[in-house]
């Protein structure tokens, strides 16, 4: 008889979700589905508030990544000031956001991966997790605590602390770097960069061991999207939209960002509060892309620092296109923090950098602005609209995991289809499932939205627990 397997929750990822794997009468995978089964509603909770707090209010959609949310909000709040900010200020927002990629990869590669990486996709769940790689590989555990330390502090030392600072504003930041603080950056930059490289090593000899799952895990042609700079490098905080197949061929290339909707289309699913994005010239469901730094390094012309550029020629020669399997979702993530280890060092020695020329003023003088930057789980994108008193009245907010939620949906059928068997059901199988989401480190708080159709109940509780109203849809 057909059966239904529940994967509920899924572990190591940051949010709450479910998988549902369907076997047929033969105990063959018929059909598999990641339901997003929270729900925020942060579009709807910021209507009537003064735009100006949106940075503020926006980055409690996560504690994972405030900062990405501060950045893409202010800069959809420069927009709609209309102003161009000093450009000490964009700098110091840049930092701050690469901290943030730097500090979160560190987390989703050492703490939330490594485990299978360490242990084995069929080892011992009772010791798979970061405290197990601590006691098989301790310096491979200490080099992740210490750079997710390294990226922590940088957000301290320039917005004031290490969750929700609030020192990035509309019109640039609150408050100028001080000398002894860059100085203080700097000096570990070359510790950070001795610990990434050792990881690097470390990853690019073991990797082959895992021949079925690079295979397996959402191996398919699909599009990538991202920012990149006018010369086609990486970029994290501007630049413009561009999207590649499966080949490395440009599709669409130099997308202003205030024309992200001419590409891109947002379906809901009965299923899911999550949102699923596609490329609206592909149509729904075909057309299915990627974000994120396996994105980001399928579809740049370069990287743009030194050494990040010749670990990008390496990851290249991987396949002769794009890199399709996301199980290498994890080593673009290295390379991306050596990169922001790198062009963090390179903004800290702007000559201006102390420039205490930081924010630019002004009433707002459009009633509509939309900011894009890279997060680190991809691309995040903040579309907001106010009246004549500047209070807000529509937000959305396109979450680098949504853009992956097609994909994601596709990588756990076929991760399944391959490694699980009706007749006997093994842990190691299911472990598989949930990793190939880990691949993509979800943030399933940030991507969860009014949009939807999943069944819905509030309920009014009394303090001692005594349901006093309920409303359901559904």
């Amino acid at each position: 008889m057909s059966k239904t397997i529940t994967i509920d929750p899924v572990t190591r990822i940051e949010g709450h979700s479910k998988i549902t794997i369907q076997l047929d009468d033969a105990g063959r995978v018929s059909s598999a589905r990641f339901h997003v089964t929270q729900f925020r509603g942060f579009e709807k909770l910021v209507e009537g508030r003064p735009f100006h707090e949106m940075p503020s209010l926006t980055a409690r959609v996560c504690g994972i990544c405030p900062v990405s949310h501060l950045v893409a909000s202010a800069k959809a709040c420069d927009a709609l000031l209309a102003v161009q900010i000093p450009e000490t200020a964009a700098q110091l927002r840049q930092i701050l956001n690469l901290a943030q990629i730097l500090q979160s990869h560190a987390l989703s590669f050492f703490h939330l991966s490594s485990p299978d990486l360490v242990l084995g996709m069929d080892g011992d769940p009772a010791v798979r997790h970061i405290f197990g790689v601590a006691a098989q590989s301790p310096d491979l555990a200490r080099d992740g605590i210490w750079l997710r330390a390294y990226g922590q502090d940088i957000i301290a030392l320039l917005g004031g602390k290490r969750i929700h600072p609030a020192w990035v504003v509309p019109g640039g930041v609150s408050a100028p770097l001080t000398a002894d603080r860059r100085d203080s950056m700097l000096a570990r930059a070359p510790e950070a960069m001795t610990r990434i490289q050792r990881t690097l090593e470390w990853y690019k000899e073991i990797f082959g061991q895992f021949d079925a799952e690079i295979r397996t895990f959402a191996n398919f042609p699909s599009l990538f999207m991202g920012l990149v700079s006018d010369d086609g490098g990486l970029e994290m905080y501007d630049g413009k939209l561009r999207f590649v197949d499966a080949t490395g061929r440009i599709v669409a290339d130099h997308i202003p960002q205030e024309q992200f909707y001419d590409y891109i289309g947002e379906a809901v699913e009965p299923d899911s509060y999550l949102k699923s994005p596609y490329y609206k010239p592909l149509g729904y469901p075909d057309g299915i892309y990627r974000v994120g730094p396996l994105a980001r390094l399928n579809l740049i012309d370069k990287v743009g620092t030194p050494r990040a550029d010749e670990e990008w020629a390496e990851f290249r020669m991987l396949e002769r296109g794009a890199t399709l399997s996301s199980f290498q979702y994890h080593y673009a993530r290295l390379i991306e923090m050596l990169y922001c280890v790198e062009k963090i060092s390179q903004l800290l020695n702007e000559p201006d950098i102390l420039s205490d020329h930081v924010r630019a003023h002004a009433d707002p003088n459009r009633l509509e602005g939309i900011g894009i930057s890279e997060a680190p789980r991809g691309t995040l994108m903040h579309h907001y609209k106010i009246d004549r008193k500047g209070l807000m009245k529509w937000a959305n907010l396109v979450i680098a995991t949504g853009h992956n939620s097609l994909a994601m949906n596709k990588g756990v059928y076929q991760v399944a289809r391959h490694f699980v068997r009706g007749e006997r059901i093994e842990e190691g199988m299911l472990n598989r499932v949930e990793a190939v989401i880990r691949t993509f480190d979800p943030c399933l708080s940030c991507s969860t939205h009014a949009f939807g159709q999943m069944p819905l109940r509030v309920q009014l509780l009394s303090p001692d627990g005594e349901v006093l109203h309920e409303v359901k849809r559904g």
